[in-house]
């Protein structure tokens, strides 16, 4: 066994926001960071951590807005660019000579899609594990080109998911709600919501505070990237981890993924949206045989300095 680093908290500085950091696992292991989303904080991956540890210095993070990091105020500090800017933070602070391998899910998963598909990624994020967290653009771009072929059904669908974001658009409108009902009963909504045994769900004490400054991030995003949806493309090899029964982010909508993605993976387990609590043994499996894998390619790349390709094809996870 190599050393350990069991809980290691430090704080990242990017301007006026300070990220609480945390570390688990083996201090000589890949670094592989992990990236929470909406109402979440790093708690979300404490069930994933130990299917991980053995073998990964495993590093998690606060995103601004959460539980013990910094909450901007404005709107504006909520934009992709930031977010991406925070994650980049993140990794120069505690991997400054290696590039990381990243899992990350929900709006954690729309942050990094930003950041991999920055000029340089590739020598910062060594790899993207996706799971259910598009990249806004890619979306937007998706829903146009269905439209345009007559062929809503998949947009259609997609939107019914996502209604409840229009709500999330109205500053005020959700708030309450959120503080007085969903933040108290969380666990119980996700047993109807996502079929989840509600002691699997880790939340922090700043839940209600979480669920509303969260909501900036659908504010700053939703319609900015949807509507005028720009062309961003990546290198940096890509695992779309799809959950069958997703019922917030329509595995269909990454149908043209190849076009921006040039090493792309799909998996696909059988679970709802929140995976993490509901098949973490899954999730980190899925997530390990990928850095291996690429890992094994960077090791073995041809003299161009270019990696080959990943198999394209849908692939069951190793919990299948």
């Amino acid at each position: 066994m190599g050393a350990t680093n069991i809980g290691a908290v430090r704080r990242v500085q990017r301007g006026p926001v300070e990220l609480a950091v945390f570390e688990h696992g083996r201090a000589d292991g890949p670094p592989l960071l992990l990236v929470h989303g909406w109402p979440d904080t790093h708690e979300l991956w404490q069930h994933v951590i130990p299917h991980l540890a053995d073998r990964f210095r495993v590093i998690s993070y606060d995103s601004r807005g959460a539980g013990q990091s910094t909450v901007p105020a404005d709107v504006a500090s909520y934009r992709l660019a930031e977010m991406a800017a925070d994650l980049f933070a993140v990794i120069d602070g505690v991997s400054p000579d290696e590039p990381v391998h990243v899992l990350a899910h929900d709006w954690g998963s729309v942050e990094t899609w930003e950041a991999v598909c920055e000029p340089g990624a590739r020598d910062r994020i060594a790899s993207f594990t996706s799971v259910s967290g598009p990249n806004l653009d890619h979306l937007g771009s998706w829903v146009r080109r269905r439209l345009r072929d007559r062929s809503p059904g998949g947009p259609l669908a997609q939107a019914v998911a996502s209604a409840y974001t229009v709500v999330f658009q109205v500053p005020g409108l959700a708030t309450l709600p959120l503080r007085l009902w969903f933040s108290k009963h969380w666990p119980a909504f996700l047993k109807f919501f996502d079929g989840l045994d509600p002691g699997t769900v880790h939340t922090a004490p700043t839940l209600a505070d979480d669920m509303v400054h969260g909501l900036k991030l659908y504010r700053a995003n939703i319609r900015r990237h949807l509507f005028r949806p720009r062309e961003r493309y990546t290198q940096v090899p890509v695992q779309l981890l799809l959950n069958r029964r997703d019922k917030a982010v329509r595995p269909v909508g990454y149908e043209d993924s190849e076009r921006w993605v040039s090493d792309l993976r799909r998996t696909t387990i059988d679970s709802g949206h929140w995976s993490p609590f509901s098949h973490p043994g899954e999730v980190a499996r899925a997530t390990g045989a990928f850095v291996d894998e690429v890992i094994a390619r960077r090791s073995t790349k041809g003299s161009a300095g270019e990696v080959p390709p990943a198999d394209v094809r849908e692939k069951p996870s190793a919990g299948q």
